[in-house]
């Protein structure tokens, strides 16, 4: 890696927050599902009973996904890879992670080992891309996705517009695909892309106890927020098989499987109407004092996604562009060079991990060490 690349990853890391949460003990998997408090939260097993996300495909634009995971054979079709020749295996494991998130089936008789994701029944299109680099990979991999029959793409990854991703997002929502990101986790108001481009479904992290979770990113664009906080994901790394993620990544993937949910038992609605669905069915956030503040608010958009109203409650369609902004003609050259970086959740527990969890002033020590010594100098 080279320096120039070496900083650009140092930087956008920090911007997206990696977190230091590592994996679960080989005993672990013996009782997951009841350590799954996000399938808990939405009585997923009710909601199954109406839609798993059946012939609904979902795109996860991240670090590859492996396809040989237990709780994902099967439902991993055949994707693209855009890193000169990696493959679509996940060498990051976080695309891995947003997959199970999304699509796990569990495994064995049954398939009653293992974690499930929201929609267990949805197929992922895996599109392998230079996170972190400043290249047009993710927007080959969102036009890619689109033209090959994604009906729903995950962005769980944030940082500055990148050259031709608006455009691809254009494109994208113009086909009839719902475009879901993460608005990042770097605390307090922060405009990220892709999550920042119109007509982007963009998704904030909630906490345990169904309050906006501390860490993530907000901003006139937040549209939803989901659950984000020491999510169960598979982790080839573990001897359990199982790690620990959080983040608005996580976030991202619990709304585009509730996007697969509602497709499947609504087949007829546009994108925009899909959306339309996910917003009326939101449970908006209260204050302290119990008062609910006016909508879309900038903290947790319309409020906490609940899919099992989504999927079963009786809602007008609305227009089919649905409520959230039209994408604006834009050209190739959006504004940016920067990368872009896995949005929001990371189960590595090496050294730059340890950096990123340890906070600003240990992040800022690091980087005036690499100019000391020369490493920085491009």
């Amino acid at each position: 890696m080279n320096c120039r690349k070496a900083l650009r990853a140092v930087g956008v890391g920090v911007s997206a927050g990696a977190l230091l949460l590592g994996s679960a003990p080989a005993a672990f998997a013996d009782d997951i599902r009841q350590r799954q408090w996000a399938l808990n939260f939405y009585a997923a097993e009710d909601i199954w009973e109406h839609a798993t996300g059946k012939g609904v495909t979902v795109a996860v634009v991240d670090t590859g996904v492996d396809s040989d995971n237990p709780d994902l054979k099967g439902s991993v079709l055949a994707g693209r890879d855009y890193t000169r020749g990696k493959g679509t295996e996940d060498a990051g494991r976080h695309g891995t992670a947003m997959a199970g998130l999304i699509a796990a089936h569990g495994h064995g008789p049954g398939n009653e080992s293992g974690m499930k994701g929201l929609a267990p029944g949805a197929k992922i299109m895996p599109l392998t891309t230079e996170i972190g680099s400043a290249d047009s990979s993710q927007a080959s991999a969102i036009r890619y996705a689109v033209d090959h029959g994604a009906k729903v793409i995950n962005l769980s990854y944030d940082g500055p517009s990148i050259p031709g991703e608006e455009a691809a997002v254009a494109y994208a929502i113009a086909k009839g695909a719902v475009v879901v990101a993460a608005t990042g986790n770097t605390p307090g108001w922060h405009k990220q892309y892709p999550a920042a481009y119109p007509g982007v479904v963009s998704v904030g992290a909630l906490g345990r106890d169904g309050t906006v979770w501390e860490n993530s990113s907000w901003g006139s664009n937040t549209t939803l927020v989901a659950p984000g906080e020491k999510n169960v994901t598979p982790d080839k790394k573990y001897e359990s098989g199982y790690g620990y993620t959080e983040g608005t990544s996580d976030s991202a993937a619990y709304v585009s499987a509730a996007a697969a949910l509602v497709l499947e038992k609504h087949p007829d609605l546009t994108a925009g109407q899909v959306i339309n669905r996910l917003i009326k069915s939101a449970k908006p956030l209260t204050d302290a004092k119990g008062n609910a503040p006016k909508l879309p608010d900038e903290k947790f958009g319309y409020g906490a996604v609940r899919p099992f109203r989504a999927v079963t409650y009786d809602y007008p369609s609305g227009p089919k562009a649905g409520p959230l902004a039209p994408p604006e003609k834009s050209s190739d050259s959006a504004a940016g060079a920067g990368g872009s970086n896995p949005g929001a959740s990371s189960s590595d527990d090496d050294s730059s991990g340890w950096m990123f969890a340890l906070g600003p002033p240990i992040v800022l020590f690091g980087l005036i060490f690499l100019v000391l010594v020369g490493i920085a100098v491009v």
